[in-house]
């Protein structure tokens, strides 16, 4: 009776290692190069290749890792159509080297990475609108009683303008672990910096203690830029000969968190009958951030040819308004330093645009501008800011004029990657 146990239960052992899915022990590999005289500290680099994609494809996905000389290196998948379309690898790689990146499957449990990037839009529910009277005269809609929830995909109703009180620090937020940003998803449109004093994900609990507590310092941190009617910082705007005019007038407005990720999240927004221009058009805009990094890569798409787009930096007095002194580069940049924060400390903005693009660098009432001509209805620059209560060592224009230097030198000679 004893062998007849014995020798069930090894079938059925055979049985179950067999329906388990073998890990497949072959790899795929790049070789990623740093050709700057600097070492490259925490970048994000995307593998989109259509070619590699399909060799990583034969992986189980779910046991999939990432490895920069045999470490295993946090790594986030973009997944579109139920299909693998890109790969983003955290890695970081001396000055003037080379390292291999492999892709395997792993029979040991996946390592858990800390979750640097975050993007959420909250909106209110189970409330209703009310029409109200502001102290201003004005009269609006306001959405009252609900609760905040957060989703992935908002058609921005027609009732909702500023102050309605239904999204909550009234639009779309985005934080790596260094920095956070918001823009407002009505008439304003434009980008506000939150200062942050921690690296850990703040945005979930701001506006949940009143709904501009954020104004005021906290633990955490802080909204520390006073937009008003200027472009904040990296705003998208139209040059009119005279104005920096933000994206006001439109005809629908609908935006999507496209990712939110450890290493990277973005936020889609789509603009439909933009009038504030000479022509109305259509636009798309997508604003990313990576984990370890203070930019903000905006990317924007225009359904006509539409020249004179512009963006820029809030004008403040004491502050100093900082360029590179060599301009033969492909990026460059603009940016101000000073006591420009609503807490009165030092504040460092910054636009890396590039140099073909550039029409010109102007200003107007509120705004240091930047106008520049989208290539093939297609547009893309960086901003950035650095406070001076961060966790960083940047505290005076000597580190901001450091890190400025860094960051377009980064720019200038991006990793490559040899499939």
């Amino acid at each position: 009776m004893k062998t007849k146990l014995l020798s069930a239960f090894f079938i059925w052992s055979m049985f179950v290692l067999s329906c388990k899915t073998p890990v497949n022990n072959e790899s795929v590999s790049v070789l990623v190069s740093n050709s700057a005289n600097k070492e490259y500290n925490e970048l994000v680099l995307e593998l989109k290749d259509k070619d590699f994609i399909q060799k990583v494809k034969m992986f189980d996905i779910e046991k999939l890792v990432a490895e920069v000389n045999d470490t295993v290196v946090p790594m986030q998948l973009t997944i579109k159509e139920n299909e693998l379309s890109s790969i983003l690898v955290l890695l970081s790689i001396s000055e003037k080297s080379s390292a291999k990146l492999s892709f395997k499957e792993s029979d040991r449990e996946l390592p858990v990475f800390k979750k640097r990037t975050q993007a959420e839009l909250s909106v209110k529910e189970e409330g209703e609108w009310v029409q109200v009277h502001k102290d201003s005269g004005v009269q609006q809609y306001e959405y009252q009683g609900g609760k905040f929830v957060n989703v992935d995909y908002l058609r921005v109703p027609d009732k909702h303008t500023d102050h309605s009180f239904y999204i909550r620090y009234e639009g779309p937020g985005w934080e790596s672990d260094k920095v956070g940003y918001r823009f407002y998803l009505d008439w304003r449109n434009a980008v506000d910096i939150y200062g942050k004093r921690t690296p850990e994900m703040v945005l979930q609990n701001v506006g949940q203690d009143g709904f501009e507590s954020y104004h005021e310092l906290q633990n955490w941190g802080m909204d520390i830029l006073k937009v008003g009617g200027s472009l904040g910082i990296g705003s998208i705007g139209y040059w009119d000969g005279n104005s920096a005019l933000r994206v006001a007038v439109t005809d629908s407005i609908t935006c999507k968190i496209l990712n939110n990720g450890i290493i990277r999240s973005s936020v889609k927004t789509k603009y439909y009958g933009w009038n504030d221009t000479k022509i109305p058009v259509d636009l798309k805009s997508i604003i990313s951030i990576d984990a370890g990094s203070r930019l903000t890569h905006q990317e924007i798409f225009i359904s006509d040819v539409l020249d004179n787009l512009c963006t820029g930096i809030v004008k403040a007095d004491l502050t100093e308004l900082l360029q590179p002194s060599e301009s033969e580069s492909e990026w460059t940049y603009l940016a101000t330093f000073g006591k420009q924060s609503l807490n009165n400390d030092n504040l460092g903005m910054v636009v890396f645009f590039r140099n073909s693009d550039l029409i010109e660098l102007t200003e107007d009432l509120h705004s240091k501008v930047i106008v520049l001509k989208p290539r093939d209805n297609k547009l893309e620059y960086y901003y950035g800011a650095l406070w001076e209560m961060d966790d960083s060592e940047i505290k005076t224009i000597e580190d901001f004029k450091k890190y400025l230097d860094t960051e377009l030198l980064k720019l200038n000679n991006p990793l490559t990657i040899k499939y």
